[in-house]
């Protein structure tokens, strides 16, 4: 179970850690760079970015569904903070693959043919998602570390 917690923390502070850093740290400082530099920023932090976001998607579905059968039986025997962190970890990831399939793939597309009005609308959509899953992330972890005292 030790083992199995860690990995699945480790993988939500890269995702939740990464998503802060980009939105309250990157962003800021992006702006001081032209359209062109700016967006281009953004498209090779994205890159990277979100195969570590894949990585971790897999390893928290992999880790928590192992914690919850393994260790709590089933639904049954988790807590209301376990119900909890599984439906906002669940909207977490669905509006994480819109951005992946949706706005992220029009960025990358616009970006390469230089339509850089495109891309910047399809980087406030991102924008916008990375803002709502980051409030979720938080959500998730202010849950995760005291849902078991306060929602007993």
């Amino acid at each position: 179970m030790s083992i199995l917690t860690t990995l699945h923390l480790l993988a939500a502070v890269v995702w939740v850690g990464g998503m802060f850093f980009a939105y309250l740290v990157l962003r800021p400082a992006a702006g001081r760079l032209s359209v062109a530099e700016r967006l281009q920023l953004w498209c090779d932090c994205f890159s990277r970015f979100f195969l570590w976001v894949w990585l971790s998607v897999l390893l928290l579905l992999v880790t928590g569904y192992a914690m919850l059968f393994g260790y709590y039986g089933g639904f049954g025997g988790a807590g209301v903070h376990i119900h909890i962190m599984h439906l906002l970890g669940w909207l977490m990831f669905l509006l994480y693959g819109h951005v992946y399939f949706s706005p992220w793939r029009k960025l990358k597309k616009a970006l390469s043919l230089d339509q850089y009005e495109a891309a910047a609308r399809q980087l406030g959509q991102i924008r916008l998602f990375v803002a709502i899953n980051l409030t979720l992330g938080l959500a998730v972890i202010a849950v995760a570390s005291g849902g078991r005292y306060l929602l007993a």
